[in-house]
């Protein structure tokens, strides 16, 4: 049979966007150097290098809601040609919800959320498993980050 069949990249041509860099590179002494498919395009890292080029190492990927509930910056949504569009960092990050109701919904739990960890910091002695608002957040964020 004749045709073309779609390989995965060698490691040393997967790249990445940064905000501040363009693309950079998995550095070879990185445990996912050798990774050629990431379920999602985003990954967070710990270093940043430049050598020969732009390299990241302690990095991992970071699916869509860790992503838009533990990123930093707020949350904003604007409808944009009919889809309803989320996005982090001043617009650099962005993603397309279902829908309306599925945005505004991801978006309040990131504000309660925000709000938790905002109470907590001021009552550090605050068991967030124990205090029923608490733990009403914790529980759906699990669920929600579990079973996306």
């Amino acid at each position: 049979s004749t045709g073309a069949v779609k390989m995965q990249p060698k490691a040393e041509e997967l790249k990445f966007v940064t905000k501040n860099d363009g693309y950079v590179h998995i550095h070879p002494s990185s445990v996912n150097y050798q990774t050629k498919h990431f379920e999602s395009p985003y990954l967070v890292y710990h270093e940043k290098i430049k050598t020969s080029r732009v390299f990241i190492r302690d990095c991992s990927m970071v699916s869509v809601y860790p992503l838009v509930l533990l990123g930093g910056g707020q949350v904003h949504m604007q409808l944009q040609k009919g889809e309803f569009v989320m996005s982090l960092d001043d617009g650099w990050i962005q993603f397309v919800a279902a829908s309306h109701q599925v945005a505004e919904l991801v978006k309040n739990l990131r504000c309660e959320l925000d709000q938790l960890l905002q109470d907590k910091i001021r009552n550090p002695g605050m068991d967030l498993c124990v205090c029923p608002r608490g733990s009403q957040i914790i529980s759906m964020i699990v669920k929600l980050v579990t079973t996306q």
